[in-house]
């Protein structure tokens, strides 16, 4: 599918309210052009909850293609990366140049990015929800 990040997996588990699917990272992660921003290239394994079909039938052990819109793999760099990343310079620059010194400032980043880090914990199921994984054979 044009404009999704694609990555084969196998069918592990069904339920009414999932099917979950473990993919396999292969040699051809190396050669993906968003390996660098993919999470998946970077380990052996990894397993994801996909919402079931109602008309597709699929069934433990079949081989399948888990699939992401693009736009979202890039959302999830912006929140997982970027937004920290510019966290910590803010808070850290800023009280700088207000004056505080260099060992508080580093702690107030430090603690901007864990209280960042927790307040995307506590909405969690609102992102889960903005994530849809889709599946094909």
């Amino acid at each position: 599918m044009k404009g999704s990040v694609s990555h084969k997996g196998k069918v592990i588990k069904m339920t009414p309210q999932a099917t979950t699917v473990v993919i396999l990272s292969s040699s051809a992660c190396g050669q993906c052009h968003a390996a660098g921003l993919c999470g998946v290239a970077d380990l052996a394994e990894k397993t994801v909850e996909v919402a079931p079909d109602p008309y597709a039938h699929y069934a433990v052990g079949d081989e399948v293609e888990v699939l992401l819109k693009a736009s979202m793999g890039f959302k999830a760099v912006w929140l997982a990366y970027f937004i920290p990343v510019l966290l910590v310079l803010a808070a850290i620059l800023g009280l700088l140049a207000l004056g505080v010194g260099e060992v508080a400032a580093a702690l107030a980043g430090i603690g901007a990015v864990a209280l960042y880090y927790f307040l995307l914990w506590l909405f969690r199921g609102k992102l889960q929800n903005e994530y849809i994984f889709t599946i094909k054979r």
